[in-house]
């Protein structure tokens, strides 16, 4: 039980902080009509992250690491998508009775998909982290930990989905929604430069 515990644990505290992740799948459950289509949006990222969480844990990933072209190539492509991203979520706009503006399931898949696996930081901390602490575990302590692991982040981004609904019906005006949308943007776009001078460094 104490793998399953470590791996809980350590997952949430990775999970936590603000990142470009979270923001998108909290906007999502906000801007879309019902809960049902923000759906896409949640189940790409956990999806994503069960990948991640599994190369890490396999050591596969450290191989694509290793490739500099490779690493430059994920920081290009990684900041193009959050610029478009930035642009598409500040010209959204909340949905209501007369506006049918929210990003349908294949944009949402894509753009979770981009946030998710064209960030080579969050691979790292994914590799350093959660890899390298799995090292410890063999056979069945080794699958509690990377299953606890897993399990932490389909239940946050299914519960940001739900948090991010729950804040659209406390904010019947729109207003604070659009406010947030104009501030996710910032911040996507404040993440594509600093991935861009990373790239450039």
């Amino acid at each position: 039980m104490l793998p399953f515990i470590h791996g809980f644990l350590l997952a949430f505290g990775l999970i936590l902080p603000l990142g470009v992740q979270n923001v998108f799948v909290f906007s999502q459950g906000a801007m879309q009509p019902n809960l049902f289509r923000a759906f896409p949006a949640a189940i790409t990222a956990a999806i994503c992250d069960t990948m991640l969480i599994l190369l890490a844990v396999f050591g596969l990933s450290v191989i694509v690491l290793q490739f500099e072209w490779l690493r430059a190539g994920l920081l290009t492509v990684g900041v193009l998508f959050l610029l478009y991203m930035g642009y598409s979520i500040w010209k959204s706009q909340p949905q209501t009775n007369d506006t049918h503006t929210s990003l349908p399931a294949k944009k949402q898949m894509l753009f979770a998909l981009s946030v998710s696996i064209l960030n080579p930081h969050a691979i790292l901390d994914t590799i350093g982290v959660i890899g390298t602490s799995a090292l410890k575990y063999v056979g069945t302590e080794q699958f509690l930990f990377t299953f606890s692991c897993i399990l932490v982040s389909w239940i946050w981004f299914f519960g940001l989905t739900l948090a991010g609904a729950i804040f659209k019906k406390l904010d019947q005006s729109g207003n604070l929604l659009m406010f947030f949308n104009k501030c996710s943007a910032i911040f996507i776009w404040g993440t594509a430069v600093y991935l861009m001078l990373d790239l450039v460094g």
